[in-house]
This record gives C-alpha cells, sequence and structure tokens, in this order.
C-alpha cells in the first residue's frame, strides 16, 4: 500500500499546486477566462458545489458537508479494500489516484465551499461548457484502473466446488 499512498500524496500535492498556481497565481478565479492554446486549451472558472458536471449542486451549506463526507467515505473504503489483500501495482497505482483525487477534491470544499474547476477542452466547432480539473482526471483513471485491474489475478470460484 506504499505505491498508492505516494500515488495519492502526489496527486492531492499536483492539484492543489495546479488550483493554486492557476486559480490565484493567474487570478483566475477574477478573470474568469484565460484562451491558453484556443480552442483545445482554455482556463474557465467554474465553481463546482456539485459532483460531475454540477449534479446535486445548490447553496445549502449542508450539502457541501455531505459531499465532503461522502468523498471521504468512498476514500476509505477503496483504501481498505485494496490494503486487506496483496494488490499488484497496476490496482495500487488505480487506488492511489482515485484516492489523491478525492482528497483534492475534499480540500477545496472545505477551504472554499465548493471545488474549483478551471480546465476546459474544446475542439474547432465544438465548444465545450463544462470545466475540470486534476483531481476529476485522477479520479476518472483510477476509478477506470480499478474496474480493469481488480481482481485479475484471482481465478473465479465455481460454484460446484462450493457444494462438495
Amino acid at each position: 500500500m506504499r505505491r498508492a499512498g505516494w500515488v495519492a500524496g502526489a496527486v492531492l500535492l499536483v492539484d492543489q499546486a495546479s488550483k493554486y498556481a492557476v486559480v490565484q497565481g493567474l487570478d483566475l478565479a477574477s478573470r474568469q477566462v484565460i484562451a491558453v492554446a484556443p480552442p483545445w486549451l482554455t482556463f474557465r472558472m467554474a465553481w463546482n458545489r456539485g459532483v460531475n458536471f454540477g449534479l446535486f449542486a445548490n447553496d445549502v451549506g449542508v450539502m457541501r458537508w455531505v459531499l465532503v463526507a461522502v468523498a471521504l467515505a468512498i476514500a476509505a473504503w477503496v483504501w481498505w479494500w485494496v490494503a486487506r489483500a496483496p494488490q499488484s501495482r497496476k490496482v495500487q497505482l488505480a487506488a492511489g489516484l482515485l484516492v489523491g483525487g478525492a482528497l483534492g477534491n475534499v480540500v477545496d470544499r472545505v477551504v472554499y465551499g465548493a471545488v474549483a474547476d478551471f480546465i476546459n477542452m474544446s475542439a474547432p466547432g465544438i465548444a465545450n461548457p463544462w470545466s475540470f480539473n486534476v483531481a476529476d482526471v485522477a479520479i476518472f483513471a483510477g476509478a477506470l484502473g480499478l474496474v480493469a485491474f481488480a481482481g485479475g489475478g484471482q481465478k473465479p470460484r465455481d460454484a460446484r466446488e462450493e457444494l462438495r
């Protein structure tokens, strides 16, 4: 689990450093939009009070803490699930990505009251209205990795063997 811990720590550090550099350092919070390499990459400020794509977003203060608790519970469960038995490097990497990303967004909710999303990627003729952050990418990649690689070393049990 040491590998998962290092990955989670690195993701948390990169996520928070990128948010600080762009939102505070480049003053995106007040500028709102910075065209980096349009349309491919634009920094577009979005304070996400919900989950993916703003789902479950509202201004009720208690929802902030519910989402913090849910993220912490999921991160703790993934950590426990991966730690309970020896896992492959890929599974540990995926768990670290997911946990680090979840913690990065938790820090935002605690400090700012919302998650700071700022990366906006589009293509010529296609305007993507949504922004995301490094933590979101890590969560997505980690979840995908856990689905793809977890349980790969285990032989499926045959129900007939259980009856013998």
